[in-house]
Parts: structure tokens; sequence; C-alpha cells
């Protein structure tokens, strides 16, 4: 595999030009106070209460499994061209997919012409046929995307940008971007004094701004709230985090009901009627009357008033079929379909074992790919092949010989690494992103995103999940 692409130094030992001032103060920062920088900053987090629920973890009371995501000090530096062109790419492919999952619920012009089969769309589990002819306000389905990006290194020592997944349902780690942001200002200010770095912290006002312009025809002073499943999901603190954010109320099911065709929010002053909802609740538990009649999540009644225009909904009900392992190979294809455009952002090679030829490939070659379960998510149900066991890949091989329809492989990537503190000093560890898009009357984002780092030496899986940690990303500002 080729040597990965390092964010600060060129293949020569140099300090890339965007991080020389940033390497300059570094080399002055003794390891004790680095180390002390963390501990505060660990301190500071576990005290606002800035963790994540671990799923299937308890502790010797029975309890849930609550960490803290670690925060690494050293920054992921983006210069403002390199932005300018993600960018670009974001927004493109963005409204790309928005015209797909709208095209797949009307007309399914993207089938019929074959670019795109149908029996991974209409067959797939986020399909939501419940949805098919609602118009939502605007053609909008994702109004809050969240794309992965990673930066591999090609052989003559440049690197090339790729998406490696599109997260369009319920995208979380926001929160995260926002607050470590906050930390590394209150770490270390006098290096905001010395950079032109490009801001986040309005990204709460944007997303406020994003809800309240897809409110249903009519409303002009619309009432969002903030629908979360409770404080025992793993999310909760981001839930919590944006409503305060945006001043919006936080509700769970419980708190809302239909009559007369709205949804109204239980208060202290009676009830009011509520005109967006940004869910946290994915599709199956939003509505018990319509999807899963166990569900405690949702609001009984929901789809039927979001059916005839009475409340929106971000993101919209099915939007998932967008966003499955399946399809994502053909994203680029979708590019250019709808707007007759080449990709600016290119798609990692993917084989779906679904296809014979696909499956040969894959288990000939198990040893160096990595392969994904269609509906996997938190680098579970992956195997990354390069790493893995003899046994772990003879299990994949029995998995994949079984029920192929359910994995994707793809060639294991040589992610960017960036220079990360860890207890012996700083070494590189690998990086992805994830910018956050935000799509109403027009597409926002604020610059750079959550930059999530394998704090495992040679690790290349960044989630929360798996003992990842996340950095402050920095875009420079001309």
């Amino acid at each position: 595999m080729t040597a990965a692409y390092d964010e600060m130094h060129d293949a020569a030992g140099g300090v890339r030009e965007h991080y020389r001032a940033f390497a300059q103060w570094l080399q002055q920062q003794p390891h004790e106070a680095m180390a002390a920088r963390r501990e505060e900053a660990e301190v500071i987090f576990r005290r606002v209460g800035i963790t994540f629920a671990v799923y299937g973890e308890k502790d010797e009371d029975g309890a849930g499994t609550e960490r803290l995501i670690p925060f690494d000090l050293i920054p992921r530096i983006i210069p403002s061209a390199e932005w300018r062109e993600i960018e670009r790419g974001l927004r493109q492919r963005v409204a790309a997919l928005n015209r797909f999952v709208d095209d797949v619920y009307h007309d399914q012009e993207i089938l019929k012409a074959g670019v795109v089969p149908g029996e991974p769309v209409l067959a797939n589990a986020q399909f939501r046929r419940e949805m098919t002819g609602v118009d939502v306000p605007g053609g909008v389905y994702a109004h809050v995307a969240g794309i992965d990006i990673v930066r591999a290194a090609n052989a003559d020592g440049s690197a090339t940008t790729y998406v490696l997944e599109d997260n369009l349902r319920v995208p979380s780690g926001v929160s995260y971007m926002l607050e470590n942001r906050k930390m590394t200002m209150r770490l270390f200010p006098e290096l905001f004094a010395s950079h032109r770095i490009a801001p986040v912290a309005h990204y709460p006002d944007l997303l406020l701004d994003t809800l309240r312009a897809v409110a249903p025809a009519g409303v002009n002073e619309p009432t969002v709230v903030v629908l979360t499943p409770g404080m025992y999901n793993s999310a909760y603190f981001e839930h919590a985090f944006l409503a305060q954010q945006m001043g919006v109320e936080l509700v769970e099911g419980q708190d809302l009901f239909v009559r007369d065709g709205f949804v109204y929010m239980r208060t202290t002053q009676g009830p009011r009627r509520v005109d967006v909802v940004y869910r946290r609740v994915d599709d199956d538990f939003l509505d018990p009357a319509a999807f899963r009649a166990d569900s405690t999540l949702g609001c009984a009644g929901l789809l039927d008033v979001y059916r005839r225009g009475n409340i929106n909904l971000a993101n919209a009900i099915g939007t998932g079929v967008a966003d499955d392992k399946s399809i994502y190979p053909y994203v680029p294809k979708m590019i250019e379909f709808y707007l007759g455009e080449k990709p600016i952002l290119a798609n990692v090679p993917t084989w779906l074992c679904r296809e014979s030829e696909h499956l040969k490939y894959v288990l000939d070659h198990l040893e160096e790919l990595v392969v994904k379960e269609v509906h996997g998510a938190g680098g579970y149900g992956m195997l990354v092949g390069p790493a893995a066991t003899r046994a772990e890949i003879a299990a994949f091989r029995r998995a994949l010989e079984a029920h192929p329809q359910h994995y994707v492989a793809q060639p294991t990537l040589a992610l960017s690494s960036c220079p990360t503190f860890v207890d012996a000093g700083i070494a590189p560890r690998h990086i992805d992103l994830r910018p956050f898009v935000l799509s109403g009357q027009s597409v926002q984002m604020v610059p750079g995103g959550l930059t999530r780092v394998a704090l495992k030496a040679g690790s290349l899986v960044v989630n929360s999940s798996q003992g990842g940690g996340t950095k402050d990303t920095w875009v420079l500002e001309d």
C-alpha cells in the first residue's frame, strides 16, 4: 500500500506552507505543557457533559457506558484554495442527491433510463413507499448532509480527495466540531491572533435559517423543534446542544400530538403548533401509526400531517435510500444525469458484491480490501483486510458467500495523516473529514467540518465508537 499522505509535511520532510506558522509555534511547546492542556480539555469536556453512549457496553452497575470522545490538541489545517474546491464539490454532490431522492419518489426517470438499477433502490430497506408522490418544500430532502471525505496518497506523492460516504438520514458530530473550536480558542488564544482562521460558531444560526426557510407554505413565523429519542441516545448531548444554541425546544415524541391535521407541542401555556421538526429519530420510529407500532419515540399521525404539507421534517422521511452503501457507487452518474456536469469530488472505487464478477474479485482479494455491510455504520460490520486475522477473513468469506447482496468492497486507501499529540509525543495518525452541508432555499456550510482521527497507531478506523478521536479543523482565510 502507498505510504500515507502527510497533511503537514511533504515527502522530503519539509513543512507544507499552510502549516509553517503553526509548526514554528508547535516546536516551542514543551511536552509537559501540551499534556497539561490535554488534561484541562478533558476536565472541561467532562464537566460540560460532552459524552456519547456506547451501545452494548454496560458499567458495573448495569448502566450504559458513556465516554468522552478524545480531543486532540493539534488542528487539521486546510488552505483556502483547497477548501473552495471541496465546497464546490459538496454543493454539486448534495444537489444531485436531493434531485435523486425527489426523482425516486416521483417520476423515477433515472431508473427508467437505466442509469441506476431499480432493484437496489426499490427493494432497499430505506425506500419508503409512503413517500411516493409526496411533494416536500423546495424539493429538499436532505436538509442536513454529513459527507465523509478522505485524502489518499498517489504514487507520485500527491493526494486525491475522495468522498467515502454520504450521510443523509440523521448525520451527527457537528456539536463536536463547534466545541472543539471553542476548546482550541480557550487553550491556545495566541494561535488565533497569528492565523486567519475561518469561523464556524455561526453554524447554529445557519441551521435555524435553513429549517425556517423550509416551513410549510403560508407560515411566516415557523415554530421549529428538535425531536430526540431521549437522554439514552448516543448523540443526546448534540440534540440538547443544538436546540439550546438555536433557541428552540428540545422535545420527545410524548411531547407532541396530532389534532385536526396539525402537529402540536405540549407547553405550560397550552398546545402550540409545530411547523418544522429537526428530527434525530430514525424513520422506523417516527410514527407508530405508520411504521413500527411498538415505537414510543415518535408521534402517532405525524406522517399523515406531513403528507398533507402541514409540517416539514428535516431530514425528509425516506432520505436514507440515497445514503445506502449500495447506492453510493452511482452518485457520479447521478451528478451527470441531473446536473449535466462531471463530478468534482471522486468516489472511491467500489465493488458491489451482489454482482457475480465483483464478488469473485472480492473473494480472491479479501486480504487487500475493505469490506463493508451495505447498512453498516459506526465502523461496525466491516473487514479491513490488511489488518485482519485469518479467522476474521474466513468469517467474512462465509458471510459474503451466504449473502453477497449485503456487502460492498473498496481498496484499502492510505488515508492521509496529521500530526497528533499522543502519550509518546507527536506522531502521525490517519484522519477523515465530515463537512456539514445545509440545504434549504440556498445551500450553506461553515468552512471545514469535523475531523476524526484514528488514535491507534496504524488504524484506519476513525469512528468514536471504535476508539477514534476528533480535532479542530482550520480553514485558512486568504
